[in-house]
């Protein structure tokens, strides 16, 4: 049995590490501005804020509403850290143990803190019930979505700057 669970870890690590080395360079960018942030408040404390500042100072290209760079599929393409998730009426809903958990997410902001698999992340975001206007990262299991659109983001750099 100890074999297979170190078997499992080990694959599990070097799995991690590999998804590690492939995150865009954007993206890594994005970030390391998040993980310096975290903790405080991004200007007004609105969702909004840390990606508006986050996309500007790695100088993405953006449409300045809430496109925030290449649409990804979040179940047949790769999500890495640093993409961008915009939450339009969405609700949540699920169980531990007796008690039932339910949030809303009517016009929202993320972004991809780290990927836990398929489908569930750790996100960034500030203007929420746990961490009110600072940023603070809490996991979302996309199979806990009831309801609402969700759109992913692979941030591009502006080619224009260039």
């Amino acid at each position: 049995m100890k074999y297979y669970i170190t078997l499992a870890l080990s694959c599990w690590i070097l799995g991690n590490t590999y998804a590690q080395t492939k995150i865009p360079d954007l993206n890594k960018e994005i970030l390391k501005y998040v993980k310096s942030v975290k903790g405080k408040k991004v200007d007004r404390g609105e969702c909004w804020d840390l990606a508006y500042q986050a996309l500007n100072r790695v100088e993405a290209d953006w449409d300045k509403a809430y496109v925030y760079g290449n649409p990804i599929d979040p179940m047949n393409d790769e999500v890495y850290p640093g993409d961008l998730i915009q939450f339009e009426n969405v609700k949540t809903r699920y169980m531990e143990g007796n008690t039932t958990y339910t949030s809303s997410m009517i016009h929202h902001t993320a972004i991809v803190y780290k990927v836990l698999g398929k489908g569930v992340y750790e996100i960034a975001h500030q203007n929420t019930k746990f961490s009110g206007r600072k940023v603070g990262v809490n996991t979302l299991n996309l199979k806990h979505v009831t309801e609402g659109d969700i759109y992913f983001y692979r941030p591009t750099k502006n080619r224009k700057n260039e």
